[in-house]
């Protein structure tokens, strides 16, 4: 009794004089949210940078050298504008950390944006972080992670399964019996796991997700079309055009402009949501095919709750047109959209910090501080 006393008083405390906010440290976006006022910031996972300059091959030591220049909305602009003295990095890739200076840098910049948001009292303690982090990674980059945030400034740092706050923030109960599936389409992983009394039963984690979609729709352009558009053009075309089938009769359509691969000269063209569907449609596949291989390694008494409750839909690759109607006919299993699909993890990660006894529940053991 006494030591759950001084864990409630302690954990006041904490909660009184240090910033708690949750982070979705996603390959494309990154989300910050905070109990109590919610989103903070949705920023791109990117950074604009000085080049280092060569000298007989070698990187030679200069101070503007390595610097960074812009964070997040600034530096996406310069994707494909950016002058010679200036590169375009992302620090994660596939859900890990590819980049662990630029990265710590990152994190540092919103974390010193935290630490300048007004409060009732004097925040005199580091903040308490609760990250998402695929369940595909390894021992080692789960702690990459964890390094990085502490590096940069925070105080105290909970790793979960990005699927499982999925679920959280989907407002399931993770912490009963009851088995749920969920599938979390991010921007450069797909998580897909069985979830059951706080924890991941069965799991896959494929590399394949938003960027790969982008990707997609790049190369269809170039290869039908002879034209090259970048990535924010090809973008824009999965979220203004992307589908994995047919809705409505009529199909939407979209100018898309870039360079010519016969003379480079600009060229423009018009694209169609059919086109744009069939580029998307092996990436689909394979995320289909990988759900269906979980369900059939399934146990049955969690698979009996999964069809009552259906599989929920996360991330931005939920909100393509006719998601859940293709994964209801192909799993035989009803599925549904989570509210604000692309904030689930972020929302899920926020309910952890507000919720002490599930944050310790579901938490990575032997890496939460």
């Amino acid at each position: 009794m006494k030591f759950k006393l001084w864990e409630r008083w302690k954990n006041g405390l904490v909660e009184r004089f240090s910033w708690s906010v949750g982070v979705d440290l996603g390959t494309v976006n990154s989300w910050w949210m905070m109990p109590g006022k919610g989103v903070l910031w949705n920023d791109p996972s990117v950074v604009a940078r000085r080049k280092k300059k060569k000298y007989y091959g070698m990187m030679a030591p200069n101070k503007s050298g390595g610097q960074i220049v812009a964070f997040g909305k600034q530096a996406k602009m310069m994707i494909g504008k950016e002058p010679a003295q200036l590169e375009i990095v992302y620090p994660l890739r596939n859900g890990v950390i590819a980049d662990f200076e630029v990265t710590k840098e990152y994190i540092a910049r919103y974390l010193e944006l935290l630490g300048e948001t007004p409060s009732r009292f004097p925040k005199l303690m580091k903040p308490r972080v609760v990250v998402g982090v695929p369940s595909g990674v390894t021992a080692v980059e789960r702690r990459a992670v964890k390094v990085a945030f502490l590096e940069a400034g925070a105080g105290e740092v909970f790793l979960a399964d990005e699927a499982l706050l999925a679920a959280v923030g989907a407002g399931m109960p993770v912490e009963s019996s009851a088995g749920m599936l969920v599938v979390d389409i991010g921007g450069g992983t797909t998580e897909i796991a069985l979830v059951s009394l706080g924890g991941v039963v069965l799991s896959r984690c494929l590399p394949v997700a938003g960027e790969e979609m982008d990707q997609a729709v790049a190369n269809f352009v170039k290869m039908k079309y002879g034209l090259l558009i970048g990535e924010p053009t090809a973008e824009r075309v999965k979220i203004e055009l992307g589908s994995v089938r047919k809705i409505s009769k009529e199909e939407k359509v979209m100018v898309v402009r870039g360079r010519a691969l016969d003379g480079g000269l600009p060229k423009s063209v018009r694209v169609n949501a059919e086109e744009v569907r069939e580029a998307l449609a092996p990436i689909v596949q394979k995320i289909v095919k990988e759900l269906v291989a979980l369900i059939e390694e399934s146990p049955p008494e969690l698979l009996g709750d999964v069809v009552k409750n259906g599989i929920a839909l996360a991330g931005g690759g939920a909100l393509l047109e006719g998601m859940a109607e293709m994964v209801e006919e192909e799993t035989k299993m009803g599925a549904w959209v989570v509210p604000e699909p692309m904030g689930a993890v972020a929302r899920g990660c926020q309910r952890l910090l507000e919720e002490r006894e599930l944050l310790e529940g579901v938490v990575f053991k032997g890496f939460s501080k």
